[in-house]
């Protein structure tokens, strides 16, 4: 299975990105999964339950053991969400925890120290069964649990100091399908090891044991060694490769529906240059995204026009105004807020990325009379340290894979001022009336009714531009001669029980 380098170690708190969390996902069993109708459904949990939406009872399955013996208790989750939240572990994907009541306890700022070390909002009521009670009414919080960041930790994972330990992070120790072989050094290891973990309760795969991730540094490579069966399964193809992977692999190349969106970020908080909205509408204006779509993507792309993916209720088709081609316009707009004379488009050169940033910078040069140039990383994990950092100023390649299938997921984890810190808002970007419109869609009685809101939240980032939305995913996978039945999940996960040899 082909797979680039994650950003951290294996420490599910501390993965916000694709890489960490496809490895991660077989190792860990989530308390829910999702169906086909997008519907969370019980994985690890026996069941999730809440008569106000304000206080929630998870009891779990029984069956599940960690992948050294000891048996799945409620306060595993417990210790994994509290070490999560608190701020002292800087824990990448904090934020998540932001409703739960005690939150703010752990949180009290920079400067500050927490005054506990647990969120009295989660109790444990037995060795099956906690309770969470949020700060507000949340209706999806059900459906949130599918992220890797509500993954549970065992006991062994936790050092003398109370901290997740490096040998931990290396060799995780799961609950789920596969377990590790040996510790994985980053940075040095070409590959992640695994094998099916023999007391795993669930369906596991005919005929085969053996997970092999291998980590590659270019796109194009990993599709040479898929069409030389030295690869499995390829499930980012590159333009280059989507180009030919139909007539190449004939009926073992898939094209299907993805929830992603492609944007180029804007570091709004590190660059004053781009602070002005018609600056960022400008650019928006001058993308040709048809092009882009039908010519780097071989039309396995669509032109995005919404922050939010069509695949999710909440899309609006044409919401993004200023996402529509016209570059007479655009330069109009650019000269007249006075946008700057050199622009740089970072993007990591370990995905596929290349083409379409290119051609991004050829936009630019074309339609705004300015220097634009596309600055390659060598891998994604040092785009996000650099804008972590706030070492990078340029606009840069981002892209959004959902956490769970909701309208919320792609507003407030990337562009709410609680994620700015703990979550994967890396332009710094901060609305107060954003903030309190993504409130009032938690708090909302129904799911329907919060949308609404979400939508009008939506409404702002489709105005202010603090990203430039340019495509909507397809997922385009590819797998070798030595598999059958290759399905990749709404997470862009492979559905690995499913997987057959030939």
């Amino acid at each position: 299975m082909e797979l680039g380098e994650p950003q951290e170690l294996l420490v599910p708190s501390n993965t916000t990105e694709s890489e960490g969390s496809e490895t991660l996902a077989a190792l860990f069993e989530p308390l829910v999964s999702y169906d086909e109708n997008k519907n969370a459904v019980e994985a690890a949990a026996e069941s999730i339950t809440s008569d106000d939406q304000k206080t929630w009872t998870i009891k779990l399955k029984s069956g599940y053991t960690w992948h050294n013996g000891e048996p799945l208790i409620a306060q595993n989750y417990v210790d994994a969400w509290n070490y999560a939240a608190n701020q002292e572990n800087a824990q990448s994907a904090g934020y998540f925890f932001g409703r739960i009541d005690g939150f703010a306890d752990l949180n009290p700022g920079e400067g500050k120290t927490p005054s506990t070390k647990e969120m009295k909002g989660l109790k444990v009521v037995d060795d099956t069964t906690f309770t969470v009670a949020l700060a507000a009414p949340f209706s999806q919080f059900k459906v949130m649990l599918g992220y890797t960041a509500f993954y549970p930790l065992p006991k062994a994972a936790f050092g003398a100091d109370g901290k997740v330990t490096q040998a931990y992070g290396e060799q995780p120790i799961g609950q789920g399908l596969f377990k590790m072989d040996k510790p994985y050094k980053k940075g040095t290891d070409q590959s992640i090891d695994m094998t099916v973990y023999d007391k795993y309760p669930g369906q596991k795969p005919k005929g085969w044991t053996k997970l092999q991730f291998k980590l590659y540094t270019d796109s194009d490579v990993a599709f040479n060694d898929l069409q030389a069966d030295n690869l499995d399964i390829h499930d980012s193809l590159g333009p280059a490769a989507i180009a030919t992977a139909k007539s190449t692999l004939g009926e073992r190349y898939q094209d299907q529906p993805d929830a992603g969106v492609g944007y180029i970020g804007v570091p709004l908080k590190y660059n004053p240059e781009l602070n002005k909205v018609d600056v960022r509408k400008a650019i928006s204006m001058a993308i040709d995204r048809k092009t882009i779509a039908e010519t780097v993507f071989s039309g396995t792309r669509s032109p995005a026009d919404d922050f939010i993916n069509p695949a999710i209720a909440g899309y609006r088709q044409g919401a993004c105004k200023a996402c529509t081609y016209n570059p007479a316009e655009a330069k109009k707009l650019y000269e007249s807020a006075g946008g700057p004379k050199t622009l740089e488009i970072g993007y990591n050169a370990d995905g596929p990325h290349k083409e379409w940033i290119e051609a991004i910078a050829n936009n630019l040069r074309a339609n705004l009379g300015i220097e634009a140039t596309a600055k390659p990383f060598e891998k994604f994990a040092s785009i996000l340290d650099d804008l972590d950092a706030k070492k990078y100023k340029g606009l840069f390649r981002m892209g959004w894979a959902i956490d769970y299938p909701s309208a919320e997921n792609y507003l407030s984890p990337i562009f709410g001022t609680g994620a700015i810190a703990t979550g994967s808002n890396y332009g710094g970007y901060s609305n107060k009336k954003f903030d309190d419109l993504i409130a009032q869609g938690d708090q909302a009685s129904t799911v329907e009714e919060g949308l609404k809101f979400y939508q009008q939240a939506d409404d702002i980032l489709n105005e202010e531009l603090p990203y430039i939305p340019v495509y909507f995913y397809r997922n385009n996978s590819g797998y070798s001669q030595k598999v059958k039945n290759v399905k990749i999940n709404l997470l862009n996960q492979v559905e690995w029980a499913d997987v057959e040899k030939v």
